[in-house]
């Protein structure tokens, strides 16, 4: 028998936890015999302290089992069940594209997603957009709709790893969210209740990025890795760029709309074409469905090229609620902001510098996302055609566009962008999209 306290006790002092003290520890945490003072002492304890690899393992596979896991091996599918998940960021529509896209090429992607946190967009919220859609099916559907079409994107049902949303809820008050040992284990419990066997990660860097260095970013990489594949689960993860927009907008249904002219062809921006495709990959190939890089990638341009992308896109949405002519007639079914204005550029001279989260934030403001987790959201409001870094600019020249609800909202939308975007008489180096792999 454990003495939570004295768990906490071990851990304060710097010690090595049992399994079988987290487990008993995060059974608490699920019953409740744990109290929310004994959990922000824990986290508080692993702050400073960590966990080392095996704490870490132990950790995730408690908060995984603290709910219903789930298992597809009674379907039978003729594919392996994968998925992928990112730190979050500006303008970052990968999933939209991703979970099609991957289904065609054979793999099956039960994907899980959150809501938008801070300035970073959620995938959730975007769905959230499309009328209709139910990002809470029950787990019959969402099975079904994964068995035939190959790809579900919902939101995290209540019997999905519940220790990790009270802990995350402690946490979040208590300023102990940067521990890598807690934010690995957060968002593995999750991702391993989806019953996966491969899942690809991709960890953001720069000025919109959650982790506020390349450092701190390349540590959560490894530990994810190091703790996916210790739980069972063939784990990969790419450091991508989050300097700047990952696509040129930010904003739910723009970033809807922009995800269905990517899978229809109508425009791939170069930097959202290269990180989804780079992301993509690494899934085939941990997946076992290409053997390195060239052959995935040939088969995910086939996928797109011929459609059966954009038609995996299509069915997911008519079966989860939504309509049945989205691609075809996005316009009519998004909405759209009454106000939409240029942001003309104050300088002349080569985008230098962005500051993405500050972009993010911009969104916010305008509604598009939450101050607080009960605020209700603005689907239609964003900013779209943003400029590149190192793009050549002519002063007055739109930098982006506001799409907002009245005018006063856009005026300062349109300030603060000005704000976020730094233009100067020299092009800037370019940086690395994909900075690296961690297998």
């Amino acid at each position: 028998m454990f003495l939570t306290q004295e768990i906490i006790r071990k851990k304060r002092d710097g010690g090595v936890l049992s399994a079988q003290e987290i487990a008993f520890f995060v059974g608490g945490i699920t019953d409740g015999s744990v109290s929310e003072g004994q959990i922000a002492a824990l986290a508080m304890a692993v702050y400073f302290n960590d966990m080392n690899l095996d704490e870490r393992v132990a950790f995730t596979l408690g908060m995984r089992d603290s709910g219903h896991v789930l298992d597809w091996r009674d379907l039978n599918l003729p594919g392996p069940i994968l998925d992928k998940h990112s730190t979050g960021g500006v303008g970052d529509l990968v999933s939209l594209t991703l979970g099609p896209m991957i289904a065609a090429c054979g793999g099956f992607v039960p994907m899980i997603s959150g809501r938008g946190l801070g300035h970073t967009g959620g995938t959730l919220d975007k769905f959230d957009s499309i009328p209709g859609y139910s990002t809470v099916p029950d787990n019959d559907l969402f099975r079904k709709v994964v068995r035939e079409v190959g790809v579900a994107i919902i939101g995290q049902t209540a019997q999905l790893a519940p220790a990790d949303k009270r802990v995350y809820g402690i946490r979040d008050v208590t300023a102990t969210v940067e521990s890598v040992a807690m934010i690995t284990a957060s968002i593995l419990a999750k991702k391993l209740s989806a019953g996966l066997d491969a899942l690809v990660m991709d960890v953001k860097v720069g000025s919109g990025a959650f982790m506020p260095t390349y450092e701190k970013s390349l540590e959560l990489a490894e530990s994810i890795v190091a703790v996916g594949n210790g739980a069972g689960m063939q784990t990969a993860a790419l450091l991508t760029d989050m300097n700047q927009p990952l696509a040129p907008c930010a904003g739910n249904a723009i970033e809807m709309r922009a995800a269905i002219d990517y899978l229809t062809g109508k425009s791939r921006p170069a930097r959202l074409h290269e990180v989804t495709l780079a992301l993509c990959a690494q899934m085939l190939i941990v997946g076992d469905l290409a053997a390195n890089e060239a052959e995935a990638r040939a088969k995910l341009m086939a996928a797109l090229e011929s459609g059966q992308a954009a038609e995996r896109f299509a069915r997911m949405v008519s079966a989860l609620g939504g309509p049945g002519d989205l691609i075809e007639r996005a316009d009519h079914h998004l909405p759209t902001a009454p106000i939409v204005i240029p942001v003309p550029a104050v300088d002349a001279g080569f985008v230098s510098a962005i500051d993405c989260r500050a972009l993010g934030l911009v969104v916010v403001g305008l509604g598009g996302g939450r101050r607080r987790p009960s605020d209700s959201i603005d689907f239609a409001v964003g900013l779209s055609d943003l400029a590149e870094l190192g793009a050549p600019i002519e002063f007055g020249q739109p930098i982006a566009f506001v799409h907002a609800n009245t005018g006063a909202e856009a005026r300062q939308a349109a300030r603060d962008v000005q704000a976020a975007f730094q233009i100067s008489r020299v092009a800037a180096a370019p940086v690395p999209l994909v900075y690296r792999a961690v297998r």
